[in-house]
């Protein structure tokens, strides 16, 4: 997920950006003079997916200027639980949301006694390979800053795992697992005697290894062929009760060996061209993508937590905000929210599109964007009774320059930190960074 953007089709926009652009641009004054709307900002991604989809599931939406948005929606009682902006015209608006969600009668794991320690982590990102080849530096620069949390890869965009497991019978019978991190208990087992949170980073419906041997379990076309990604990755169908048997045979292995936290990235529906040739009908039923997302990970908490580990999922910044977007991925913010310990918003500033939150380009306004989406964030999270579960959030910064954007700054020490300052300036104290080159910026951090 980490390497996604809003618009959802970054592979194709990176090779051909000027066209793409040319055709957003076209699209946007259409729409506007159809509408008769005099100024507005859209984002260039929400056409591209609203290209993509089904237009007969979802309808053509009225474009609303996020400048006017944020002026129309500044008050919690406009806020919606499937996005805080949405208008009547558009789906997921509150009688929509209304007639498919409808909250527990009874309290959810009323009788589980949580004697579980929390953690506020500030962490970073690190692979299975640079963990086995750069541990010791790894835990260097988590012990000489103010770091103190390290998420790792346990299974990949690809579908390996990324250490021997005993218990996961589907994994071995596919060819699944992997020996990357040779003995994975007694490399916790020095973290931890660092005083290191450890959390197991999970990629969940992107799985062409599971997808190639239980086609039954993937995502098919209409036609009955296997779906494909931009990237040509294979993706589970959250619908399945089988895709959640697994991810929850891997998460309680994962707490077996001593993981302190369970992190499901990839925990949607895929974005790529040719979903729009995809039918859930059969196995969906009367339920929704986010009925399937949310249910699914009710399931693996109602496992995980009683083992003593916490449970947090990745989802897109876009989603707080934008009801389309979170009905096309299937999170929501608001429900999720309900069942997980933590929900980690991908609030990178590079991920948004010119005009989002009146900035002209985000990723040169770091800690206004970032200090913008969290303080979103605590808006759906007012909603939810405090007599349930809430989740914590936990955004993930970017540590990466998007030098693939046209209006972007060079991301260093200043960057990193205006983002993690905007997140203690919005009320919350942890944090993790994300570089898929695991190259962090220590200038940016704290001394321990």
């Amino acid at each position: 997920m980490k390497n996604d953007y809003l618009d959802y089709g970054r592979e194709s926009r990176r090779r051909s950006a000027g066209k793409k652009t040319a055709i957003a641009a076209v699209i946007v004054l259409l729409v506007a003079a159809a509408a008769g709307l005099t100024v507005f900002f859209v984002s260039s991604y929400y056409y591209e997916v609203i290209e993509e989809q089904d237009e007969s599931a979802y309808a053509t939406p009225i474009p609303i200027s996020v400048a006017e948005t944020m002026k129309e929606n500044s008050s919690l009682e406009q806020t919606g639980v499937y996005g805080l902006w949405y208008s009547e015209e558009e789906p997921g608006g509150e009688d929509e949301t209304d007639s498919i969600y409808h909250p527990e009668e009874h309290l959810w794991m009323g009788d589980f006694k949580d004697e579980r320690k929390r953690v506020t982590a500030k962490g970073i990102y690190i692979s299975a390979s640079y963990m086995t080849a750069k541990f010791d530096k790894a835990v260097e620069l988590v012990e000489s800053t103010e770091l103190n949390t390290m998420v790792i890869d346990v299974k990949t965009e690809d579908g390996y795992i990324t250490f021997k497991m005993d218990g996961s019978e589907t994994a071995k019978e596919i060819g699944a697992l992997t020996n990357s991190i040779p003995d994975i208990r007694k490399t916790i087992k020095k973290l931890k005697e660092k005083d290191i949170y450890v959390v197991a980073r999970i990629v969940s419906m992107m799985d062409p290894k599971l997808a190639k041997y239980h086609p039954e379990l993937a995502v098919t076309k209409k036609d009955g062929t296997l779906f494909k990604d931009n990237a040509g990755k294979a993706w589970l169908n959250p619908f399945k009760e089988g895709v959640w048997d697994y991810l929850i045979e891997i998460s309680k292995e994962c707490v077996n060996v001593g993981f302190d936290e369970i992190n499901f990235d990839y925990i949607r529906f895929s974005t790529g061209k040719g979903m729009n040739d995809v039918d859930f009908s059969a196995d969906a039923g009367e339920r929704t993508r986010i009925d399937a997302i949310t249910d699914g990970l009710r399931r693996i908490c109602e496992v995980i937590k009683p083992m003593g580990a916490f449970v947090s999922c990745d989802v897109y910044g876009a989603i707080v905000t934008s009801t389309v977007d979170a009905k096309i991925v299937g999170q929501s913010f608001y429900r999720m929210s309900q069942y997980v310990d933590y929900i980690c918003p991908m609030v990178y500033p590079s991920h948004y599109a010119d005009g989002y939150y009146n900035l002209d380009h985000p990723d040169m306004h770091p800690y206004e964007l970032v200090n913008h989406a969290l303080m979103d964030a605590n808006k759906v999270l007012y909603m939810i009774d405090s007599d349930g579960n809430k989740a914590d959030v936990r955004p993930w910064l970017q540590d990466f320059t998007a030098s693939w954007i046209r209006h972007h700054l060079d991301y260093g020490a200043k960057e990193v930190r205006d983002q993690i300052d905007a997140v203690y300036d919005s009320g919350y104290s942890s944090w993790l960074l994300w570089n898929a080159g695991i190259e962090y910026t220590r200038g940016a951090l704290l001394g321990s």
